[in-house]
């Protein structure tokens, strides 16, 4: 383990993405975003004129999304290898300037073109020659009652900057700010702390460094939680006034309808997941039982239950591991990693001021998808490149298939390539090691904490957004208390049964970005549920099952996600998907006590 993060500079260039792919240098950059501001310009003269050829208008509006998109994400993943890089800050500081400013010069469109009749907008949309655009225009009729007249809509978009100003302070707080103190280690030593290391501090198996990380997160993000609390406040508070004035009932009717996803859908994920809680419960007793501890705090979750073996993958050894485990997916798929893997698409290690976590950025069109990764020579950042490759691959099939109006594929469906390609390299290892007693039981218990971390867990965060915009919609505060209570309490129903649940838990809500997006959490949940099954037809079916998943991963927004699902052979507009992952993670606690025991 390190002691310390490297500079950026320090890590090989063969490890580190290559926005040259976007554009060569910033002066390139400047000047595309003159000409996007310039075209911006150019497309404001269709105010007030819309109906005169509302096919060219249309075509034009998306032209120009289209001309943005390599401007914002040049200046937003050049941003993301250093928050403190006053340039790449300013940079990006400057394309959320743009998309304000573009908001603003566009929002008379669609009130323009929901002033049309209904019969000519569905001529148009039936129209072969505006194919491309007959989604969009779908959901434009189907958004009317949530649209705004023209001077209404300006106004909403001249605050988009002040509504990122939340997100914007969480970062900079988190990422440039906060430090957090040093954990101790074994042999006296202390290593530093940060959220890129957190994940593995907490997976140690000396008790003591575990703690030392837990409290040194979680201390420090308390001694910010007012400034968290009001900062998440302002983050809600946008949620609910946007729902509001668009005469939605709730912010989550906001999120969700735009979607085409009942919110029965959420409401299924959090009572079938409360259902499975007593499961939860028998393996939070296991490895209670199996760690050999008088008391289960909430800083033992982490750690591998089979302590006498090691899987320490570094970033190449990891990378072939992922090629052979995602072979099920066919050859074309693979040609593509292997493109990613030397193409500079993406950012492996862990630098000063990088940002945390890891992502794929995939709406470039033109360009091949990026990930950012924090990557630690450990099975689980194995899985973190399947999975955010998932994600890479999902754009880049639907960017493919789809023309640019059609290829952004729903939120609700945005975890479902990335986790089947983690099922599928999971059940490819589970094979591998079958007669390795060590090696099965260490792959289930990681099986197994994927289901806890990511259904279980995140059905819980999905709880707590609810509760949150439910206590915001009814007029109550959302202070450091109020919120840390709610939190508190979700611990206690999910995991107090077995579970010691240490105070400063409280504090973990006040560390998730992902609550800035509200209403997002579920599905990682939903997705994991879709992706068992997903997997299952892979694996079982083969060929046929594999064309069809392609089929899904080539529908972009062009159906419905539901539909999309369907294309694959998932329904989630039921609960049995759900319930039957759930069974899958029943199983698998009884295979894991049955090699444990």
């Amino acid at each position: 383990m390190a002691a310390k993060l490297r500079k950026r500079e320090e890590i090989p260039a063969q490890y580190k993405w290559d926005l040259s792919h976007i554009y060569p240098d910033d002066a390139a950059w400047e000047a595309a975003l003159a000409d996007v501001l310039a075209s911006g310009k150019k497309f404001a003269a269709w105010e007030g004129k819309v109906a005169e050829n509302p096919r060219q208008a249309i075509r034009e509006y998306f032209d120009l999304n289209q001309q943005a998109d390599p401007v914002f994400s040049y200046a937003f993943l050049r941003g993301e290898t250093d928050n403190g890089d006053p340039v790449a800050q300013g940079l990006r500081a400057r394309a959320s300037q743009m998309g304000v400013q573009l908001s603003t010069a566009m929002s008379f469109f669609e009130p323009e073109l929901l002033s049309l009749d209904d019969s000519l907008l569905a001529e148009i949309a039936a129209d072969p020659a505006m194919a491309d655009y007959d989604a969009f225009l779908r959901n434009l009729i189907r958004q009317k009652p949530h649209t705004l007249p023209a001077e209404q809509e300006k106004l909403l978009a001249m605050m988009g900057q002040v509504a990122q100003a939340p997100n914007h302070i969480f970062g900079m707080l988190t990422d440039v700010d906060m430090s957090f103190p040093p954990v101790q280690m074994p042999d006296g030593t202390t290593a530093e702390l940060t959220e890129g290391t957190y994940s593995q501090f907490i997976r140690s198996e000396d008790r003591e460094v575990r703690k030392s990380a837990f409290d040194g997160i979680m201390n420090t993000y308390g001694s910010f939680g007012s400034t968290i609390a009001a900062t998440y406040n302002g983050s809600v508070q946008n949620d609910v006034f946007q729902a509001r004035a668009r005469h939605y009932a709730t912010a989550r009717d906001a999120r969700m309808e735009p979607l085409e996803i009942p919110t029965s859908v959420y409401d299924n994920l959090i009572s079938e997941v409360h259902a499975a809680i007593p499961v939860l419960n028998e393996y939070l007793a296991l490895r209670k039982a199996l760690m050999g501890l008088d008391e289960l705090h909430m800083y033992d979750l982490y750690t591998p239950m089979v302590k006498d073996f090691h899987m320490e993958l570094s970033y190449d050894k990891a990378f072939d591991l992922v090629l052979e485990g995602l072979k099920p997916m066919g050859e074309d798929y693979l040609a593509k990693l292997r493109e990613a893997r030397v193409g500079g698409w993406i950012d492996v290690y862990p630098s000063k001021g990088k940002s945390s976590g890891a992502f794929s950025s995939g709406s470039l069109r033109d360009v091949h998808p990026y990930v950012l990764l924090n990557h630690n020579d450990n099975l689980s950042d194995t899985f973190t490149i399947a999975h955010e490759l998932g994600h890479s691959m999902h754009s880049f099939y639907s960017n493919t298939n789809q023309p640019a109006p059609k290829s952004d594929y729903s939120l609700f469906v945005a975890e479902v390539a990335s986790t089947c390609n983690e099922a599928t390299m999971m059940r490819h290892l589970l094979k591998t090691f079958a007669d390795d007693k060590k090696a099965l039981a260490y792959l289930l218990n990681h099986f197994l904490e994927q289901f806890r971390t990511t259904v279980f867990r995140q059905t819980m965060f999905a709880e707590f957004e609810l509760i949150a915009h439910t206590m915001a919609e009814q007029g109550q505060p959302l202070t450091r208390e109020s919120l840390s209570k709610a939190y508190y309490e979700l611990n206690q129903k999910y995991y107090g049964a077995v579970c010691t649940v240490d105070e400063n838990i409280a504090n973990e809500w006040m560390r998730i970005p992902h609550f800035y997006r509200s209403y997002y959490v579920y599905v990682y949940a939903t997705g994991l549920c879709a992706a068992v099954s997903l997997s299952d037809k892979i694996l079982s079916e083969g060929e046929s099952a594999v064309r069809d998943y392609r089929k899904f991963l080539s529908a972009g927004c062009a159906v419905p996600p539901i539909d999309a699902l369907k294309l694959a052979g998932i329904d989630m507009s039921s609960p049995e998907p759900i319930r039957r992952a759930l069974g899958v993670f029943k199983d698998t606690l009884a295979q894991f006590k049955a090699v444990m025991v």
